[in-house]
């Protein structure tokens, strides 16, 4: 508390954290999350409830897999490279032909898929492209953080 010209007292501001140049604020860093958690989470639990073959279901959930690992991946190389860090050119090439590839194995499973009907086919499109996008949004915002202590 602090005391006024009259006397009386009143409460101290509270005080702003500041935040670092390049550290993305707590919202954008929890939409990110969130938005990672809600892609993965109805994708697994369109995955759950589907009745299609527990193989089928193994290869949705191994695409998701592969589509997440190699978006943070090729995000990662790509900033890597920007930033004058040292990428070699398999690994940059492996990165975005992994990516692609899952991306191509989904929309080929979704496409070929008979027992799927076509609203649940564009449930399991729209909660993967979330995901990959969130899980490219996360990985930035964790390496901006760390740049951002580190400076």
């Amino acid at each position: 508390m602090l005391d006024n010209d009259d006397g009386s007292q009143i409460p101290a501001p509270k005080l702003k954290e500041e935040r670092k140049i390049g550290e993305p604020t707590s919202a954008f860093k929890g939409a990110s999350w969130g938005a990672l958690v809600v892609g993965m989470s109805a994708y697994f639990i369109g995955l759950f409830n589907a009745t299609m073959e527990l193989n089928e279901k193994g290869y949705y959930l191994a695409v998701l897999l592969l589509g997440l690992y190699s978006a943070v991946s090729l995000q990662k190389a790509v900033r890597d490279k920007d930033e004058g860090l040292p990428v070699t050119g398999i690994y940059y090439g492996i990165s975005w032909f992994a990516l692609v590839s899952s991306i191509a194995l989904m929309g080929i499973g979704l496409f070929n898929a008979g027992s799927i009907i076509l609203s649940e086919k564009g449930f399991y499109g729209m909660a993967f492209v979330l995901s990959l996008f969130a899980v490219v949004t996360v990985q930035k915002n964790i390496r901006d953080e760390q740049e951002a202590k580190d400076a």
